[in-house]
């Protein structure tokens, strides 16, 4: 399903935390879609407050979620949450679910299972619309008065980040787009990294690996949380960088030490990794950069969301612009 290259929506990525609303307030400036926030309890400041201070302090550009983690909310504090951030941004919200892979794991927990997502989603959509929906055996209904919240039905859209083919089967029952591989039915985006390399800069450049480590990295941790030694041991470096790990935790809260930084800092040990991620992908001038969104969009994505890391991400975000603007 190839997608026509100037329909290609860029936005960004972001973890909740200090620094949010002012990001968004760039990004906006600098014409992206949407400004997606990350969640997870152990890791970030919670979405949701950030997610209001975005959207008074903005006008246009789109919010989403990249991607709430149902075990963290019940579903009708979550459908409270919407509602509210569905008023305040005026109809800008988006809100997209997943298993909770790291957010669980980062906790000694394991995600929920495809199935249980699924349900969550659809007794979400019946409490927006202001229907009755059954949950953990009780029926439940959004009671909010006149005045104490948007009217229902609330009109937000519902996405899923899931992977394989349950997932896209899944997708089609309940969602309406999908963070993901390309969907046969729904809109998708991709979620990806990268950096604009400077004139003449190479990309094993020290500000490169900077920009890029934190989330290439990533890789290494859902692998040794998901697989084990045995796993981990088998991607470049993985071995010295568990060790490192196992050295500092008894086997019981090694999980605490995995996910320390993930997506957004490099810890110590993570640098020993850095010799091994990919710099290619999503790494070049802007043309390059240019060349590779535009293959997003042939292969059907209506979505790009760059999620820009390292110490400067006011410049990622300037730069990726620009370069999207090539195409």
């Amino acid at each position: 399903m190839a997608g026509d290259l100037t329909d290609l929506e860029l936005s960004c990525g972001l973890p909740p935390g200090p620094d949010f609303a002012d990001l968004v307030v760039l990004a906006e400036e600098l014409g992206y879609s949407r400004a997606w926030i990350f969640d997870s309890a152990p890791l970030w400041e919670d979405p949701f407050v950030h997610l209001a201070l975005a959207a008074v302090r903005t006008t246009r550009i789109g919010l989403g979620s990249a991607v709430f983690v149902p075990d963290q909310r019940s579903p009708m504090a979550m459908a409270s949450g919407i509602a509210t951030i569905a008023r305040i941004s005026r109809g800008r919200f988006r809100a997209c679910f997943g298993t909770g892979f790291t957010a669980q794991l980062a906790v000694g927990q394991r995600p929920m299972t495809l199935r249980a997502l699924g349900d969550y989603v659809a007794a979400l959509r019946l409490l927006l619309s202001g229907e009755t929906a059954v949950v953990d055996g009780a029926p439940t209904r959004m009671l909010h008065a006149d005045g104490l919240a948007a009217p229902r039905p609330i009109d937000v859209p519902l996405w899923l980040s899931v992977m394989g083919p349950k997932g896209a089967v899944l997708a089609a029952e309940v969602a309406d787009g999908i963070i993901g591989p390309v969907h046969p039915e729904l809109p998708s985006a991709e979620l990806f990294s990268g950096t604009v390399l400077d004139p003449g800069e190479d990309s094993g450049s020290d500000r490169v690996r900077e920009a890029i480590g934190p989330r290439r990295v990533t890789d290494w941790h859902a692998t040794y949380a998901m697989g084990g030694a045995a796993a981990v041991d088998a991607m470049p470096g993985g071995r010295v960088w568990r060790e490192a790990i196992e050295a500092l935790a008894p086997a019981g809260e090694r999980h605490l030490l995995t996910f320390e930084g993930h997506f957004t800092h490099l810890t110590d040990r993570d640098r020993l990794l850095l010799d091994h991620m990919d710099t290619h992908t999503m790494v070049g001038d802007e043309k390059r950069i240019a060349a590779e969104l535009s293959q997003l969009a042939e292969m059907g994505f209506r979505e790009a969301i760059y999620t820009p890391t390292g110490p400067d991400i006011a410049r990622e975000l300037r730069t990726f612009r620009a370069a999207h603007e090539r195409r």
